[in-house]
């Protein structure tokens, strides 16, 4: 058995030297666990108020919840036990708790006021602060790990819900990842599962080159305005829009695919070529065209309609109510769909279009409902006829004509009865102009000016109207609509 050198003949200057390089902090304890001395030789302990700690008691000088640590180290240390590291906090002014791993050892009997214990200190605050930057490393992961799960399925709640056939399909080359159910419902047919098909071979030959000119300017600006496009199977018009997005450095393209609708189905139903051709006419035609909902909501416009209203894509206007850019005022659109209820069609209505940037210009109006299969839908063509030239100039010549009259008055007759008199012309001036617009419907006409009908009577038989205006009346009012009483 091989016996360890002993280490009792040491100089004394050299082990407290040792004692100074083994740790961060070297105490010297009595009997009573009262400091006798202190030394730190780095760090935060090297700042701590030291020099208090001597003739204090080592259990004064740390955290409540420490004081067990160091009692148990003082047993361990008086019974001869094996001696263990044990982590304790000092409470600093003003500042976080400090942590101390000790290491406590006797160095035998002494005199009272002698050194009865030894206790290396290890300064934590590195470790711990290393520990702290691990935790909130950890709950920034889960706080990034939920946000993705919530972001996946908000993702996976709007391509189920959604109404669109939407496809997410790979950038470079051209396969479809994912798609929805309406995606499947639209553009699967015979073929089964989409996913892991090209892309490409979802559309007719003659839509191969407006396709591949849509997918390359969406990799190269991001998005592009949709293209009509023709389905390989059964014809089917529709628009193609496409949205650059990245994910781990490789482009990918969401697809938004939305079918045309048809003028005629029932016709067109088994000829392809027809279907293409109204796609063609749809997209191409130079007045706009818009179908609506029974309601007046925009199911589809063409780009002529998008440049009459300044919108930068059609998709714009899908989902908007008509008399946002249509009519001078918010009845106009009422009073065509109520025209166009009772007798199916209605032309040459004559209106403004405003555009989103405020330029206004005056349009005709043609109009027809469509017998759809499932709901009734609304066809408009909208001709521009701002720059049409007049063939009549009647009311401008009778208002200058009736100005030039009432400023004769002026010095003759009060302020007051010339006001009065000009306010009765602009009152039958506004009268006729309703019932040519509305074509004699009365009721229309009242919608128009926001009068009552009984209004509109009497100031019809109080200007001479009456009698020239057409006897044809409408009784019945969209839902939900009313009248002002004048």
């Amino acid at each position: 058995m091989t016996m360890r050198p002993s280490l009792t003949g040491l100089d004394p200057s050299i082990t407290a030297r040792l004692l100074e390089q083994a740790g961060d902090v070297v105490i010297l304890l009595d009997a009573q666990g009262h400091v006798l001395d202190v030394t730190a030789r780095s760090g935060a302990l090297s700042r701590a108020p030291l020099a208090s700690w001597r003739g204090r008691a080592l259990l004064d000088l740390v955290t409540v919840e420490s004081r067990e640590k160091v009692r148990a180290s003082l047993d361990d240390a008086q019974s001869g036990a094996e001696p263990k590291w044990r982590q304790v906090n000092h409470p600093l002014e003003g500042a976080e708790d400090l942590p101390v791993l000790y290491f406590m050892v006797s160095s035998g009997e002494h005199p009272v006021g002698a050194v009865r214990y030894v206790v290396l200190g290890r300064d934590l605050q590195g470790t711990v602060a290393l520990q702290r930057r691990l935790v909130d490393a950890q709950q920034t992961m889960e706080r990034d790990y939920w946000r993705y799960r919530e972001a996946d399925t908000r993702y996976r709640h709007l391509m189920q819900t959604s109404q669109d056939a939407l496809l997410v399909v790979d950038g470079q080359n051209q396969r479809i990842v994912e798609t929805n159910p309406a995606a499947e419902a639209l553009l699967a047919r015979q073929r089964g599962p989409l996913g892991g098909s090209a892309f490409p071979a979802l559309f007719a030959e003659t839509s191969a080159e407006p396709l591949q000119s849509l997918l390359a300017a969406a990799r190269t600006v991001g998005r592009r305005d949709p293209a009509n496009l023709v389905l390989a199977e059964g014809g089917v018009a529709v628009a193609v829009s496409a949205t650059l997005f990245r994910q781990d450095q490789m482009p990918f393209l969401l697809v938004r695919v939305v079918p045309q609708p048809a003028l005629a189905p029932a016709a067109t139903a088994g000829r392809p070529g027809e279907a293409m051709l109204h796609g063609a006419y749809f997209g191409q035609a130079a007045d706009a065209l818009v179908y609506t909902d029974a309601q007046g909501r925009i199911l589809a416009v063409n780009r002529s309609f998008a440049l009459m209203a300044q919108l930068s894509a059609e998709e714009q206007a899908r989902g908007e109510m008509l008399d946002r850019w249509l009519g001078r005022t918010g009845v106009e659109l009422s009073v065509l769909i109520t025209n166009l209820r009772q007798r199916g069609s209605v032309g040459l209505f004559n209106t403004t279009l405003r555009g989103e940037f405020g330029a206004a210009i005056d349009v005709e109006i043609s109009a027809s409902v469509l017998a759809m299969p499932d709901a009734q839908r609304l066809a408009f063509s909208i001709r521009d006829v701002s720059r049409r030239l007049q063939s009549e100039e009647r009311a401008p010549d009778r208002v200058s004509r009736s100005v030039g009259e009432l400023t004769e008055l002026v010095g003759r007759v009060p302020l007051k009865d010339i006001v009065s008199e000009t306010t009765e012309l602009i009152e039958q001036l506004c009268i006729e102009a309703a019932l040519q617009m509305t074509q004699g419907n009365r009721a229309s006409a009242s919608q128009l000016l926001g009068l009552s009908r009984q209004s509109l009577y009497v100031k019809l038989n109080r200007f001479g109207l009456a009698a020239g205006a057409p006897a044809a009346e409408v009784d019945e009012e969209r839902p939900g609509s009313s009248v002002n009483s004048d």
